[in-house]
């Protein structure tokens, strides 16, 4: 169990070290594409539809979405 969660540590610690140099539209994609994808794989869920191809959607919407905000 140690293991796994250092595992998981350095992951996080990778990915977020990833992140920081991103501009403000980058940045504003990215989150944008991650409330899209929970959101949309959620929605698609509930309504018995299909997981990935809602997620997918919901990612593609949200990213677009995030470059709009970011450009208004």
């Amino acid at each position: 169990m140690p293991r796994v969660l250092a595992l998981l540590a350095l992951t996080g610690a990778l990915f977020v070290g990833g992140c920081s140099n991103l501009s403000h539209t980058q940045q504003r994609m990215l989150t944008g594409g991650a409330i899209g994808t929970g959101v949309g794989a959620v929605g698609t869920a509930l309504t018995g539809g299909c997981v990935a191809c809602g997620a997918a959607i919901g990612g593609a919407v949200g990213v677009g979405a995030g470059y709009v905000v970011d450009k208004m």
